[in-house]
């Protein structure tokens, strides 16, 4: 059905400079890719998040599968994750050959906590996967104590949470592996997709251009004849002695210099998109029929605006709001245990009652930076009729 208001798969609209810039770099950039925007890119945001090392990839499900590979899996190792999230936070690991535990969430977060990573933890356990889930910054110091007792490699996972703050550092930061999304739907985005991967080892941030780009490498020695064996070397990544599958995940230029581009706002947007929710949070405070996590500070960006729906009401409350009001709510993230694609391979059993209770109530406003504030007001005003509106039934 149309909605007046739809859930959008588009998270900002383009400054004309921003525009302008792109066209530019599609008129002169030579190479399209590989090129030096690239490399502005990787170090502008390098600089800005404050990583050791920088590589921008085509979206953040490339940058999830070299971090699977960079962790160097074997069988017998266990990976924890939250069931509550996307589907690309896990399935890179079960492909590198290691096994899924699913952790819980934290009831009031809705991101996997320290608590709930306690008690998932085996002689087995190798890495932790953390979401930074509808923009909020889980909390990395706790989950840094345990990986630190447990010798555990930690992936943040921070496709929602570019430009979060957690006690002063940078969301991706704190763990071994950052992972950023550059997706339609993000708070920017270059053109639709792109990622980028942060890392803190040396070692592997020698060994990612070669994965990144196919096996390509330069030869070891000094050429007479530049076309003599070839115009460049392929070679089998490395690491520790182990050989590691290289890939084609190259961001082009277009897609970089625009990316460098937008680093510029990505503040503002993510102060805009937090006073807004806060304002919205604020508006229904009277309804208790929706529990909002409410986070004044710089560790929520509000990707998404989300509330847990109480009394059993959500469902008739998103048929209400797009029905009558043409205002399109949905629910998010499935718990992954719960689909066929994992329950197939032997993890659709998990022990995780707030995702449970949390997914089965939930509801996602439509929330960008697009939208205007006649169109949040609207938002409001409809959600405050629905719910009176169920009350009275």
């Amino acid at each position: 059905m149309p909605f007046r208001i739809p859930f959008s798969g588009r998270g900002h609209n383009y400054l004309d400079s921003e525009i302008a810039h792109a066209v530019h770099t599609m008129r002169t950039a030579i190479p399209l890719t590989q090129g030096p925007h690239l490399d502005r890119f990787e170090t502008k945001f390098r600089e800005y998040i404050g990583a050791d090392h920088a590589f921008a990839v085509s979206n953040a499900t490339n940058g999830l599968e070299l971090a699977a590979q960079l962790c160097q899996l074997e069988s017998r190792d266990e990976v924890i994750i939250p069931a509550h999230t996307f589907t690309s936070s896990a399935y890179p690991f079960l492909k590198a050959g290691a096994k899924i535990i699913w952790a819980d969430i934290d009831p009031v977060t809705h991101v996997i906590s320290a608590q709930s990573i306690s008690s998932c933890v085996t002689p087995n356990t190798r890495v932790l996967v953390v979401p930074h889930l509808y923009g909020f910054g889980a909390d990395m110091p706790a989950i840094m104590k345990i990986a630190g007792e447990h010798d555990l490699i930690v992936v943040e996972d921070v496709a929602q949470a570019l430009g979060v703050i957690i006690d002063g550092k940078m969301a991706g930061t704190f763990g071994d592996i950052g992972v950023y999304s550059f997706h339609s739907h993000k708070n920017i985005t270059t053109l639709g997709e792109g990622g980028m991967l942060t890392v803190r080892d040396a070692k592997w941030a020698d060994v990612i251009p070669m994965l990144r780009h196919n096996g390509h490498c330069a030869y070891p020695y000094e050429r007479p004849d530049y076309w003599i064996p070839a115009m460049g070397d392929v070679d089998l990544p490395t690491l520790d002695g182990k050989p590691l599958w290289p890939m084609n995940c190259c961001l082009g230029e277009v897609e970089c210099a625009l990316g460098a581009k937008l680093l510029n706002r990505i503040d503002d947007i993510n102060l805009e998109k937090r006073e807004r929710a806060i304002q919205m949070i604020d508006f229904l405070s009277d309804y208790s029929e929706l529990v909002f996590h409410r986070e004044a500070s710089a560790r929520h960006n509000y990707h998404l605006l989300v509330a847990q729906v109480q009394y059993g009401y959500r469902d008739r409350f998103i048929r209400r709001m797009a029905c009558h009001h043409g205002i399109q709510c949905v629910v998010q993230y499935y718990p992954l245990n719960r689909y066929p694609f994992y329950s197939k391979l032997g993890y659709g059993a998990a022990d995780i009652p707030h995702t449970d209770l949390f997914f089965d109530n939930m509801v996602s406003f439509p929330f960008n930076h697009l939208l205007s504030n006649t169109d949040l007001d609207e938002i409001v005003a409809t959600t405050q009729e629905t719910l009176s509106f169920i009350r009275n039934q």
